[in-house]
């Protein structure tokens, strides 16, 4: 089958990677590389080549998979990237939806978060609560966060840790401010076959949050959870049947988490697993891999974006 206005619900940009986690350095050196915890890893593809992780590298991948649209979101390791997502907005307003990030880490985020959303203009915040480091979610100055973006109409990108705490802290978050729209990463942070997350009820319960009108999750990465089991990523897909067991369709979008995932599959494999799986419907499909972003995020105008064939055909 083929489905019009693919989205991208999960997506990194950056210049340069140049930053520290733990002590410990993350910076790009050459041929699509990246020091990363003590360690040297293939963080691009190899053909970017100045280790430059741009808006037009990737519209370029957007094209050819015939994606219209990406949601670009923040992570401490990368370093924060509101300067060069400030421009990709300006340049590019109807591909790209970019969260900005503050420095959640330390207190007095508050008066950051808002310059971002009064001066900078972003539409989104992403947090990176997993890398929190025990900081709750439920603290005073980020419940004013919460409540100065609902009043905004500003969107909550989120990526929650394993376990319980962050999940009941969020569900605090979500009551305090039921008309807060929320997007939780990475499937939940679906773990891969061995420990099978529908039966994990941490897992389960992180995925009922979805049960609330204005609460969605995206799946990020999730190519990346099951790589060891490579495509067509069969137990991926178990994993997103059983979240649309607990929650539909409806509360569920497709996110690559580019460009991490494509040192290791094509862009359009990130997404061509499900659209390709005998165990989805049609309508499944076309929910999960661009409805339901684009309603939620609130993308227009979308490019037709014909086919083009590769030479090797």
């Amino acid at each position: 089958m083929e489905i019009e206005n693919i989205i991208d619900a999960h997506s990194h940009l950056w210049l340069r990677q140049d930053t520290t986690w733990n002590g410990q350095v993350i910076r790009t050196t050459t041929r699509g590389r990246s020091l990363f915890m003590g360690e040297e890893v293939q963080m691009l593809p190899p053909f970017l080549c100045d280790g430059q992780n741009t808006a037009e590298a990737f519209l370029a991948n957007m094209d050819y998979a015939q994606v219209g649209a990406a949601v670009v979101v923040q992570e401490f390791i990368d370093g924060r990237q509101n300067s060069y997502l400030r421009q990709v907005m300006q340049r590019y307003p109807d591909r790209f939806f970019c969260c900005g990030m503050a420095d959640f880490l330390h207190p007095g985020f508050y008066d950051e978060v808002l310059h971002l959303i009064a001066i900078d203009r972003f539409p989104g915040i992403a947090i990176p609560a997993h890398r929190l480091m025990g900081q709750p979610l439920n603290s005073d100055e980020m419940m004013r966060v919460f409540r100065l973006m609902e009043a905004n109409h500003i969107l909550l990108s989120i990526t929650l840790s394993d376990g319980p705490e962050q999940v009941a802290q969020l569900r605090e978050v979500i009551e305090e401010c039921p008309t807060l729209k929320v997007a939780i990463g990475h499937l939940c942070m679906a773990e891969p076959p061995a420990v099978e997350p529908w039966k994990n009820d941490a897992w389960r319960q992180q995925v009922l949050l979805a049960r609330n009108r204005n609460v969605m999750i995206e799946s990020g990465g999730i190519t990346w959870l099951y790589n060891s089991e490579f495509w067509p990523f069969p137990s991926a897909v178990r994993a997103l049947r059983e979240a649309a067991d607990l929650v539909g369709w409806e509360h569920l979008m497709w996110g690559s988490d580019y460009p991490r995932t494509i040192t290791a599959i094509t862009y359009r494999m990130a997404y061509d697993f499900v659209l390709r799986s005998p165990e989805l419907d049609d309508s499944a499909k076309r929910l999960f891999l661009g409805q339901n972003a684009r309603a939620f995020y609130g993308f227009r105008e979308l490019p037709q974006l014909p086919y083009i064939k590769n030479m090797s055909e």
